[in-house]
């Protein structure tokens, strides 16, 4: 999968968003960035907004995920106040899900409220 708003530097390399770092072509974020500690298998990852009511239907799903799989963490995000890693990765609508493994990297991106079956299989992914 690939990440849209990496930086070009102007040393030519691509930066990641927000000090996130790049390994491969593939951002990785960190506690830092999540502003959260990150699973110790996987990290579910929401990008939320205030009146976004599939946000609420989202973090109820991600949250009951998390909690069946071991080592999986759930963390949302405010994109309003992250605006800066929103622009970074190319996020356009809330609520956006990424899963990230256990070296932070995103291996799997959506949009919109995802069916529980499909965060599951994302899940197979990441660990």
């Amino acid at each position: 999968m690939r990440v849209r708003g990496r930086e070009e530097r102007r040393d030519g390399r691509a930066g990641g968003p927000s000090g996130a770092r790049v390994d491969g072509g593939r951002v990785r974020l960190s506690a830092a960035e999540l502003g959260a500690q990150p699973g110790r298998r996987a990290t579910l990852v929401q990008f939320s907004s205030a009146f976004c009511q599939p946000c609420r239907a989202t973090r109820r799903i991600l949250a009951e995920v998390a909690g069946m799989v071991e080592g999986v963490a759930h963390v949302e995000i405010d994109a309003e106040e992250r605006l800066d890693l929103v622009r970074a990765l190319g996020i356009e609508k809330t609520p956006t899900v990424l899963v990230l493994d256990a070296a932070g990297r995103i291996v799997r991106r959506a949009a919109g409220m995802p069916r529980k079956v499909d965060v599951i299989a994302a899940l197979g992914a990441a660990v």
